[in-house]
């Protein structure tokens, strides 16, 4: 993601406030790449039917973060409750599909790889909205 930290760098912005942003966006796509490889993983699972919730809060929580990794990467004369909302409904989609996975982690390690992305990510935008105040 060099690219990224070159422009958020040129950016007139705090650097402090630079670097929560740069952790957010990097953990939002991270988190959106965890997710769709644990929905497919699961769907090679011999028990699918019992990850079938697991699996459609891999796929939310994969759209979310890839939108919200968008928006929040888009700097320029952001909408504030816009961003927010993202945020936020981010945090919860990413806390939702962490406790869900964290459930099959024992049994799964992509699982419990994606559950710890949720986290990352889940922390990464609550810090940004905690900034953002």
């Amino acid at each position: 993601m060099q690219h990224l930290q070159d422009i958020l760098r040129s950016q007139k912005h705090q650097p402090s406030a630079i670097e929560v942003i740069r952790r957010c966006i990097e953990a939002c796509f991270d988190c959106a790449q965890a997710c769709t490889a644990c929905a497919d993983a699961c769907l090679a699972e011999e028990e699918v039917a019992e990850l079938r919730y697991c699996i459609r809060l891999d796929l939310d929580c994969a759209d979310m973060c890839m939108a919200t990794g968008r928006i929040v990467s888009r700097l320029t004369k952001p909408n504030r409750l816009l961003m927010e909302g993202a945020l936020n409904a981010c945090a919860d989609a990413c806390r939702a599909c962490a406790e869900e996975c964290e459930r099959h982690a024992a049994m799964h390690a992509h699982c419990k790889v994606c559950a710890e992305a949720c986290r990352r990510c889940e922390q990464a935008c609550q810090e940004l909205l905690r900034v953002m105040s």
